[in-house]
């Protein structure tokens, strides 16, 4: 996804952030909208599935740990359904297996924060 000041970015393209705990979306909202990008926040992956609309552009900020279905379910059952969204995996709880799971299942990129930076962005 190219920035909004590219030439032929798209003006629709948005940032779907998927993520339970409200302070880090709230962090995300505000750090994605500085550069110049819309952003679209939803507290678990049933909602993100239930508002997905396919035909907007855009990427996935995705945390692994999530109530209901997890993150890695998500970027399964999007694969599973033939929705094409670049996925990036955000967390502060991951280790080496579940990055090389997600990455193998076409993640674009797998942050880990580590427990103590993902409390610290909370506060």
């Amino acid at each position: 996804m190219s920035r909004p000041d590219e030439a032929g970015a798209s003006a629709g393209s948005v940032v779907f952030v998927v993520d339970d705990d409200p302070s880090i979306r709230d962090a995300l909202r505000r750090l994605i909208t500085s550069v110049g990008f819309k952003v679209e926040m939803f507290p678990n992956a049933r909602a993100f599935l239930d508002a997905r609309r396919p035909e907007i552009p855009g990427c996935l900020v995705l945390d692994v740990r999530l109530p209901g279905l997890s993150g890695l379910d998500l970027q399964r059952e999007l694969a599973d359904t033939d929705r094409e969204l670049p996925i990036i995996f955000l967390t502060g709880h991951g280790d080496i297996p579940m990055s090389v799971r997600a990455m193998k299942a076409g993640a674009v990129e797998f942050l880990y924060l580590g427990e103590r930076r993902a409390a610290r962005a909370t506060r």
